[in-house]
């Protein structure tokens, strides 16, 4: 797949997935209401809660004709950037609006960001087990999950109907390397981060992830976790979940600063491999 478009290109996340497409030698359209601050890609605006205007974009129009795939990013990205009901209308209605336009064209591949929220963040209540894998239970707790577990069964109802593999990848915390400036201020309070076990990704595991989503042997739709291999903290995480979430198995699997995202489906089957760790920063 050559001609891709990314959707909220001029978002956090899709500003570095555009940088990593092209710099696989993919051609890349990025649609969203708002241009970018790093345009190295065509842009065309479009609200893709509107089917025909989804249909338009998707296609390319006159700005990059002749796509095969799209990654879809855009979506309001937090719980508390909207009222509840306007979190979960948009980001539903675009999500279907994009599968539906999708399987309309014929494309050969959708890759969509789900989110690690679909796991039970904040984790008020303990998670069954760590390190969370892909057969936890979903427990949505705000409209913004919610959405995202509903965008999931809908990628398996038009993956069933169209025949086109749709990879839904949960993003953990995005940060880019700025955001790494934080970290010491949670490393004495353990509690600051528990509501998503120490985690994060990093911008450039974002950008390989949805790359490798592209290219990988997929069938159906498949949702996967994607965190970076380690945590935001100091301390070894079976210290961390002892104190925090006493009581809750951790496998014999987990490294001394391993995640408790788990990524070995990603590892698995899409090759994921996030080798960068903000500790190359600070050690």
């Amino acid at each position: 797949m050559t001609r891709i478009v990314v959707t909220g290109g001029s978002g956090r996340a899709g500003r570095p997935v555009i940088r990593e497409l092209l710099e696989h030698g993919h051609e890349v359209l990025n649609v969203d209401l708002v241009p970018s601050i790093d345009p190295v890609a065509p842009y065309l605006p479009a609200d893709l809660t509107d089917l025909g205007q989804t249909i338009e974009a998707l296609s390319g129009a006159e700005a990059l004709p002749g796509i095969e795939a799209v990654v879809h990013l855009a979506a309001l990205p937090a719980p508390e950037v909207a009222t509840p009901d306007v979190v979960f209308r948009t980001n539903i209605t675009s999500t279907h609006t994009v599968f539906a336009a999708a399987a309309r064209l014929g494309l050969r591949r959708v890759v969509w960001a789900s989110s690690e929220t679909t796991l039970g963040l904040p984790f008020d209540q303990p998670p069954d087990y760590a390190p969370v894998d892909e057969d936890h239970p979903l427990r949505p707790e705000s409209s913004y999950a919610l959405s995202k577990v509903l965008g999931e069964e809908t990628a398996r109802q038009f993956s069933r109907w169209s025949g086109i593999p749709i990879v839904g990848l949960r993003f953990s915390n995005i940060m880019h390397r700025v955001d790494y400036a934080e970290f010491p201020s949670y490393w004495d309070d353990p509690q600051l981060r528990r509501w998503n076990l120490w985690g994060y990704v990093d911008e450039s595991h974002v950008a390989e992830s949805c790359r490798l989503g592209l290219e990988a042997d997929i069938r159906g739709a498949e949702a996967f976790v994607i965190a970076a291999a380690d945590t935001v903290m100091r301390r070894p995480s079976r210290e961390l979940m002892a104190e925090v979430f006493p009581g809750v198995p951790v496998r014999d699997s987990v490294a001394e600063h391993g995640t408790l995202l788990a990524i070995d489906k990603a590892r698995r089957l899409l090759g994921y491999d996030p080798r960068f760790s903000w500790r190359e920063l600070y050690d």
